[in-house]
C-alpha cells in the first residue's frame, strides 16, 4: 500500500506484527543476555563517579580543590553533550550502532584519561569519557524498552538504571585497596582504578556483539524485512530452549511508512503541542531527582565532618549506596502491577517526606550521623526507584522515533538545573556552625520531591503492561493518532 506524502509522492506503507510478536514473548535467556550486555552501562558511570571523587590524581598532578571539582564539571558536561549528540544519531542510525559506538568512545576516554600527565590532558579524556555514558544512557534505555516484553518493560528498565549504585559500590571498595594502603605508589593507584571500567567495558562489547538492532527501529525505518527476520531469529532462539510462544493476535498489526525526518521546530512541536502533559511530567520528573540526588550525594561528606566530626566519612558511603541499589529491585515490579502513577507518586512523596522528618531531627539535634545515614538510606531506597522511573517515562512515552531524543533532552536539562544544587548546599553547610541554613535546604530538597510525585500522579500517563506503540503511536504510522495528549 502507499500513502501520499506532502511533495506529492507515494510511499510504500507496511502492516508489521513486530511490536505485537516481541510483548508476546515469555522471558528467557534472550532478555537476560539484553539486560546484561546493556545494563552495564549505569554500573560504569557509577564505577567513574567514584573514582573521580576518590581524588587519588590530586596529588600526583598538583591540583588544587576547585581544580578537582572542575574535573568532576568536567564530566557531567561531557555527560550532557554525549546525551544530546548521540542521542539523535541513535534516532537517525539505529540503537545497535549507538550503544556500540558509545561504550567505545567511554572505553577511550576513560582509558587514556588513566594516562594522565597534566590537567588539561585529564579534562580532556575525562569529558570524552563522559559524552559516552551520557549517549549510553539515551541509545539504552531506547534499545532496553524496545526489545523487553511490555509487562516486564517498567521492572527492567527500573533495576538497570538502579545499578549505578552497585557500580558505585564497586569503584569504593577498589578505591579502598588502590588508595592510600600502601599496596600501590601514589602515581599507579589511581591510574589502576581508571582502568576498571575499560577492561570490564571490553567484555561487554563483546556481548553487545551478539545483540540484535530493534525490530522496532527496523520497522519504522523501511526495514520491515529485517525487522521480521530479526524477530524469527529470536523466537527460534527462544523455541531452542524447548518453550512455548503464544500465538500473535492478527489484529494487533500496526500500519507505519519510514520515519520522517524532523528538524528542530518539528520536534518541538511533537513534545510541546502533541505531548505537553508528557513533556511537562518528563520536566520536572528528572529537575527534582537531579537536584535532590545531587544537593545530599555532592555534599554527604561535608554534613558528617562538619556536624557530626566525623574523620573518615567513606565507610557511612556503603550502606547509603546498597539502600540506593536495592530499592528499584525491590519496588521495581511493583511499576508493571500497581502501575506508574501510583508508584511514581509513592516513591517521590515518600523519599521527600522522610528527608523532611530527618531536617527536622536534624535541626533538634537528636541525630546521630549512624541515624543521619540511616534516614537517608530509607529517604533513597525510595528516591532510587523513582529517579529510575524518570528514564523509563521519558523512553516509553514519546514516539519511537524521538524515544533517544527524548531521554536526551530531559536528561540534560535535569542535569543542568541539578548542577547548582552541590553548590547551593555547600553554601548552607557553611563550617557547621548553624544547622538552620541546611535544614532549609532539606526541606527545599523534600518539597521538590513531593512536588514531582504529585505532578506525576495528576498528569502522568498509565503505562505499565502497554505495548509501545499503544502508549505513542509512531510519527510513522498511518492513520489518525489516537495516543497523543
Amino acid at each position: 500500500m502507499s500513502q501520499p506524502t506532502d511533495s506529492g509522492l507515494d510511499v510504500k506503507s507496511v502492516k508489521s506484527l513486530v511490536p505485537a510478536r516481541m510483548d508476546r514473548l515469555p522471558w528467557t535467556r534472550f532478555h537476560w543476555s539484553v539486560v546484561v550486555g546493556l545494563g552495564i552501562a549505569w554500573i560504569l558511570d557509577g564505577l567513574e563517579v567514584q573514582m573521580v571523587a576518590a581524588t587519588g590524581y590530586q596529588k600526583v598532578l598538583g591540583l588544587d580543590s576547585a581544580q578537582v571539582g572542575l574535573v568532576g564539571t568536567v564530566y557531567l558536561l561531557g555527560q550532557v553533550f554525549g546525551a544530546l549528540f548521540f542521542g539523535r544519531l541513535s534516532d537517525k542510525l539505529g540503537r545497535r550502532r549507538l550503544f556500540i559506538v558509545t561504550l567505545l568512545v567511554y572505553l577511550i576516554g576513560s582509558g587514556i584519561a588513566g594516562l594522565s600527565f597534566s590537567l588539561w590532558f585529564l579534562l580532556i579524556f575525562r569529558f570524552i569519557a563522559g559524552a559516552g555514558i551520557g549517549g549510553e544512557y539515551a541509545a539504552i534505555n531506547s534499545a532496553i524498552d524496545e526489545l523487553i516484553p511490555s509487562r516486564f518493560r517498567g521492572r527492567v528498565d527500573i533495576a538497570i538504571n538502579g545499578t549505578y549504585w552497585g557500580g558505585a559500590v564497586l569503584g569504593t571498595t577498589a578505591n579502598l585497596f588502590l588508595l592510600g594502603h600502601g599496596s600501590f605508589s601514589d602515581n599507579f593507584g589511581w591510574r589502576i582504578g581508571f582502568f576498571i571500567g575499560p577492561v570490564i567495558g571490553i567484555i561487554v562489547i563483546y556481548l553487545r556483539r551478539h545483540l540484535p538492532e530493534s525490530p522496532r527501529w527496523l520497522m519504522t525505518h523501511g526495514r520491515e524485512d529485517e525487522a521480521e527476520k530479526t524477530v524469527d531469529g529470536i523466537e527460534e532462539r527462544i523455541k531452542g530452549e524447548g518453550r512455548d510462544l503464544e500465538p500473535v493476535d492478527e489484529g494487533k498489526y500496526l500500519e507505519v511508512t519510514q520515519a520522517p525526518r524532523l528538524g528542530v521546530i518539528a520536534i518541538l512541536s511533537v513534545f510541546f503541542r502533541k505531548y505537553p502533559k508528557r513533556s511537562f511530567v518528563a520536566l520536572v520528573m528528572f529537575i527534582t531527582q537531579s537536584f535532590l540526588y545531587n544537593a545530599i550525594f555532592f555534599t554527604y561528606a561535608l554534613v558528617l565532618s562538619n556536624f557530626y566530626h566525623i574523620g573518615n566519612t567513606a565507610v557511612y558511603f556503603f550502606p547509603f549506596a546498597i539502600g540506593n541499589l536495592i530499592g528499584p529491585l525491590v519496588l521495581g515490579p511493583f511499576f508493571d502491577s500497581w502501575g506508574r502513577r501510583k508508584m511514581i507518586f509513592l516513591t517521590y512523596v515518600v523519599s521527600g517526606v522522610v528527608l523532611a522528618v530527618s531536617a527536622v531531627l536534624f535541626s533538634a539535634g537528636v541525630l546521630t550521623a549512624t541515624t543521619q545515614v540511616l534516614f537517608w538510606c530509607v529517604s533513597f531506597f525510595f528516591a532510587s526507584a523513582g529517579a529510575s522511573s524518570a528514564y523509563l517515562t521519558a523512553s516509553e512515552t514519546f514516539p519511537i522515533e524521538l524515544r533517544s531524543q527524548a531521554i536526551s533532552y530531559f536528561f540534560a536539562i535535569g542535569q543542568i538545573a541539578g548542577a547548582v544544587a552541590p553548590l547551593l548546599y555547600g553554601i548552607l553547610i557553611g563550617t557547621g556552625s548553624s544547622r538552620g541554613p541546611l535544614t532549609g535546604g532539606y526541606f527545599v530538597g523534600a518539597g521538590l520531591m513531593i512536588l514531582g510525585g504529585v505532578v506525576a500522579l495528576i498528569f502522568g500517563t498509565d503505562a505499565e503492561r502497554k505495548s509501545l506503540e499503544d502508549i505513542a503511536e509512531p510519527l510513522s504510522a498511518v492513520g489518525p493518532s489516537a495516543t497523543g495528549k
